[in-house]
């Protein structure tokens, strides 16, 4: 069994049980790592039966997934959050936000995006800003739109999850303005 897509196809009743099965998860994390928390009880504190749980997840990983999401997102969009000429010293606001957003559920964080980049987690964000950022590239007409978003996609993900596993030692100001300066010396890359 698959999940089905956010918000359940249109269907508020679906959406509505998902958003509660989504906070629910959220909530358990904040109090104990994702491989204690059992589909009943999580079930129960959504105020939902076990069996209304399987109808919208295959498991607790499908929700999580689905439940981060919105990271993944926020990700995206923060990375994007530039009109015009960026300024390649300092990111973007949204971007600094976005890191200095990610302690309340970095643990949940850490089991979904492996270090290095991998993991469920990580394969959505790498997908997700691989389309965006080659989207946008060729619209602009710059060159090698598959190779930069390919390399910005696996940079970002890959120092994201390192990051939140400890791996690279840095304040979220710090690391945003790190990583930002990484992504446009790839974007200014001479690779024709």
């Amino acid at each position: 069994m698959t999940a089905l897509p956010p918000g359940g196809g249109g269907d508020p009743r679906t959406a509505g049980t998902r958003a509660r099965l989504r906070q629910a998860l959220l909530d358990a994390c904040a109090e104990r790592p994702l491989d204690e928390i059992r589909v009943a009880a999580l079930a129960r504190r959504a105020g939902l039966g076990r069996a209304t749980f399987y109808l919208h997840y295959a498991d607790l990983q499908a929700l999580a997934v689905d439940a981060c999401a919105e990271v993944v997102r926020d990700a995206v969009d923060a990375l994007h959050a530039w009109r015009g000429i960026p300024d390649p010293r300092t990111p973007p606001p949204p971007l600094t936000a976005f890191f200095v957003g990610l302690t309340p559920h970095a643990a949940l964080y850490r089991t979904l995006l492996r270090p290095g980049g991998g993991g469920p987690l990580g394969e959505l964000l790498h997908r997700q800003l691989r389309e965006r950022s080659r989207a946008e590239r060729a619209l602009a007409g710059a060159p090698a739109p598959d190779l930069i978003a390919s390399a910005v996609a696996a940079v970002f993900a890959g120092v994201l999850a390192d990051w939140l596993h400890g791996l690279v030692e840095d304040t979220p100001e710090d690391i945003a303005t790190r990583i930002w300066r990484l992504l446009v010396a790839l974007h200014r890359l001479p690779v024709t």
